[in-house]
């Protein structure tokens, strides 16, 4: 399928056929990158995406405990700490 380049202000766009949208599930934001000579245009992940579902399965297992274990006070936490 072939599109054109235009231009929208500064800058330049392409119409995407509603067909190509269709097919790819694409919608709202999208993420573009150069690859090559290529432009790659993605669904944005989100940061965080699937970390509940991660930190449900590391308490299953138990992973989720505090490694710091029960150290020993130092001279800053017993003089310099306030709560």
């Amino acid at each position: 399928m072939k599109t054109s380049i235009v231009r929208i202000g500064n800058s330049r766009g392409i119409r995407i056929p509603k067909a190509l949208l269709e097919q790819s599930g694409l919608e709202g934001e999208v993420e573009i990158r150069c690859d090559g000579k290529s432009l790659v245009i993605e669904p944005s992940q989100h940061p965080r995406a699937g970390w509940q579902a991660a930190f449900q399965e590391m308490a299953a297992r138990g992973d989720d405990e505090l490694i710091d274990g029960d150290w020993p006070a130092t001279q800053f936490d017993e003089d310099e700490w306030e709560w």
